[in-house]
């Protein structure tokens, strides 16, 4: 037997109750945080995790995870070929490929580099990491990677968390007219 649950949604200062069925899925949330960090970004990532813990304790999300990874990764790399570099290549493959059918740009979440190398002499294809990225699953599918520019607007970490905490869909789903309820 299926349950609902009556929410109210204010939208102009009046408030419309409506049915939504207590089996909404919640999303789960990767949090890619970098290790070594430039100057202000520990306290920003501290309140993106404390705000996460709260979501979590109110059951807006279902859970999240904390991923360590470093400035860049080098895909042709020894690192590369271990199981956390497969798992950072194949994530970052999993965000392109989300990217590419939502027709949105991941510049501001990761760039392709070279790298000169003192030691080698020589130069090597590497990719930068961000600071923070935010990868917003339902079930197993991918569902929002943050940040994310479309038509130059940047949606970022911060601005997917407000959505969270106000129970909204990602902007990206709005602008679509999705019906989303994450």
């Amino acid at each position: 037997m299926q349950t609902f649950l009556t929410v109210s949604i204010c939208v102009s200062r009046e408030c419309c109750p409506i049915a939504m069925s207590d089996t909404v899925p919640t999303p789960h949330i990767e949090l890619y945080v970098r290790s070594m960090l430039p100057t202000g970004a520990h306290e920003r990532q501290e309140e993106v995790i404390d705000r996460l813990q709260t979501l979590d304790e109110n059951d807006r999300i279902d859970g999240f995870n904390v991923i360590v990874w470093g400035k860049q990764i080098a895909p042709q790399s020894a690192a590369a070929r271990t199981e956390e570099g497969k798992y950072i290549l194949n994530r970052v493959a999993e965000f392109k490929q989300w990217a590419l059918t939502n027709n949105v740009s991941l510049e501001s979440f990761y760039q392709d580099t070279t790298v000169d190398s003192e030691v080698a002499e020589s130069a090597y294809d590497a990719m930068a990491l961000p600071v923070m990225g935010l990868a917003e699953y339902d079930g197993s599918e991918l569902v929002h990677v943050a940040p994310c520019t479309k038509d130059e607007v940047v949606h970022t970490i911060m601005d997917r968390i407000e959505r969270l905490e106000a129970g909204q869909p990602p902007a990206l789903d709005q602008e679509r007219g999705g019906v989303s309820v994450v």
